[in-house]
Formats: C-alpha cells, sequence, structure tokens
C-alpha cells in the first residue's frame, strides 16, 4: 500500500477559475486558481454575433454582469460591445475572451495548467470550433505547448464528429448527469468523463466509477465545495476534484498527504443522507430536466456516426481535417 506521501491524490482544477474568490470565469478567477496551485482551470464558451469566443457561463448576461439579452445577439466589440461590460460581483472585472485566456495559459509560469473547455449546447459547433482552432493556432508552439493541455468537455453527441474533424488534437470529455447517455453515446470516444458529484454518489454512479477505472479512463467530480465531499471523492479515488474553492482542496489534499488514513476514518459518509440530492427522486427530475434541454437546443441524442457534419468545405479550410 501506498504511504500517505506517496498516494496518488485527486487534482485539483478550479471551477470557473477560484470562483469562490474572484468573479467566477475572469481572467483574475482564472490566475488565482493557478497561483494557489491548481493543475487546471474549468470554463465555458459562447461566441457573440460579430464571432468573438467568450469565457461566459450562462447563455444570457443577466446573472453574472451589469449587461442583458442573449450573447449570440450581440457584438463584443463597438461602443455598446460586451467588451465594456463589467461583473455585478466584487471586484468588478471584465469578461475574457478565448484568445485572451490562452495567452494567460500561455506565459511561462502558466503551462502546467489544463484547460478545460466547457461546450454548451446552445453553440452552434462548426463554427465555434473554427473560431478556437484559429484562435489556438495563432500560438508559437501551440501543437506541443497548449494543444496537449486543452481538454473539451462536451454535453451533447452531436458535437463529437466537428470536436474530431476540426479540434482532433484536442482530448475529449463527457459532461453531465446521466451515466447512462455517458455509456450510451460518449464511451467510445472520450477519454474523460465529468460527473456530477450527486450522480457520483449513487450506487449506479460508483458502478460507472469503476467502470471507468478499468477502462483507463479518468473521472473527473463537480462542483465539490464542502471538505466532507472532497474527502468522500478523494476515497472513491476520482482523478480530479472541480471546485470553486481551490486553495481549500490544495491546503486539505496536503493534510491528506501526511495522515491519509487516520483523516478519512474521522470522516464518516454519513453525509450522503442528509440532502434530498443525493436521492433517487430528485436526481431522476433532475436528469430528465437536463435531457429535455440539450434534445431541445441539440436535438435527438444519437451515436455520433450517426450525425451528418455540416460544412465539409469549412472543416477542410481549417487544415485540421483530411480531404
Amino acid at each position: 500500500m501506498s504511504s500517505s506521501s506517496t498516494r496518488k491524490l485527486p487534482e485539483c482544477w478550479g471551477h470557473r477559475g477560484a470562483s469562490a474568490v474572484f468573479p467566477e470565469n475572469t481572467l483574475a478567477s482564472f490566475e488565482r486558481a493557478i497561483r494557489d496551485g491548481a493543475e487546471g482551470i474549468e470554463s465555458d464558451v459562447h461566441v457573440s454575433r460579430d464571432d468573438v469566443v467568450l469565457m461566459f457561463h450562462d447563455p444570457t448576461l443577466e446573472r453574472t454582469t451589469n449587461g442583458k439579452g442573449k450573447i449570440k445577439e450581440q457584438n463584443w466589440y463597438g461602443s455598446d460591445g460586451m467588451q465594456h461590460l463589467r461583473t455585478t460581483a466584487k471586484p468588478e472585472q471584465s469578461i475574457p475572451t478565448f484568445a485572451e485566456t490562452v495567452e494567460l495559459l500561455m506565459r511561462p509560469e502558466n503551462r502546467h495548467a489544463t484547460f478545460n473547455v466547457d461546450v454548451k449546447v446552445f453553440s452552434e459547433p462548426l463554427h465555434l470550433f473554427t473560431l478556437m482552432h484559429e484562435t489556438i493556432a495563432e500560438q508559437p508552439n501551440w501543437e506541443t505547448d497548449l494543444a496537449p493541455r486543452i481538454l473539451l468537455g462536451l454535453w451533447h453527441p452531436r458535437f463529437i464528429p466537428y470536436a474530431k474533424n476540426i479540434l482532433p488534437y484536442c482530448k475529449r470529455s463527457f459532461i453531465g448527469v446521466s451515466t447512462s447517455i455517458a455509456r450510451e453515446f460518449f464511451w467510445d470516444s472520450c477519454e474523460v468523463f465529468s460527473i456530477n458529484f450527486y450522480v457520483l454518489a449513487s450506487w449506479d454512479g460508483q458502478r460507472f466509477l469503476q467502470e471507468c477505472k478499468e477502462a483507463g479512463k479518468r473521472v473527473m467530480a463537480w462542483t465539490v465545495n464542502e471538505p466532507v465531499q472532497m474527502i468522500e471523492a478523494t476515497r472513491w479515488g476520482v482523478d480530479v476534484v472541480l471546485t470553486d474553492k481551490t486553495k481549500t482542496w490544495l491546503d486539505l489534499r496536503e493534510t491528506l498527504r501526511t495522515d491519509y488514513d487516520k483523516i478519512l476514518a474521522e470522516h464518516s459518509s454519513l453525509f450522503l443522507w442528509t440532502s434530498p440530492r443525493y436521492y433517487f427522486p430528485l436526481r431522476k427530475f433532475w436528469q430528465r430536466l437536463v435531457l429535455s434541454i440539450l434534445q431541445k437546443e441539440g436535438g435527438p441524442l444519437k451515436k455520433s456516426d450517426e450525425y451528418r457534419v455540416e460544412g465539409g468545405a469549412a472543416l477542410a479550410a481549417t487544415g485540421t481535417v483530411k480531404a
């Protein structure tokens, strides 16, 4: 058995950066997570009307900024562009672009960090991935210094063939709340599975985790913010803890390195019975809600090879696919 000091513990990835300290999905939040010692950062992408890829969670601006409306219906540039918006949370920050985030990750001191890009179903994959490729390919030595660090997180299988064709150099992960969707539509196309913590806590979630281990696939748990959850995720043997509280997990991880068995013995798993989120009816309702959104925005779920990939000429123009 490994000693506490050599035992492999889950990596720390900042969920929307260190979003418990700085406004979510901002350069300040990303940089704080990396300075805390996180091995990766996670963020979401949307495309503006004038073709700028933004790092933003919601398809609309109201929840986190002083703007209003849908991102895809507004320009980034201009006197009334989204480049002038600021977060409502303090300290006020601007919305970062994908290009700015890539530049942050290409700084010499940040070249160890993984970039988990959460691709929402609201985007058009051909358009989004083409824009992302153009930004990635502008970086010097991008094939070796950047591409291996980008992990595409996909919710809908319609995005898989586009990811394979336009961004074949990026690793792919499934993101979701349904292990059945992960198994049926993503298993052969993804090497990483990013599953909600409450889903992993279920009997089927534990079975899926074991299946991933046996197949050599990595598992990420989100969003893990409480120390008891962090310890439980460690007990399960997940590969990555996605958290808003990067310093909390990193500090706790250091204590686990010194006395792993004692700390785990002091923390019971009984808390898994204390919230309705851990119970089947609420999980099932949530899974059905997410599925309805996926189908409404992205169409029926099918095997990735059953989708007709639009824009063959545009794909070839990226230079990433064979004629």
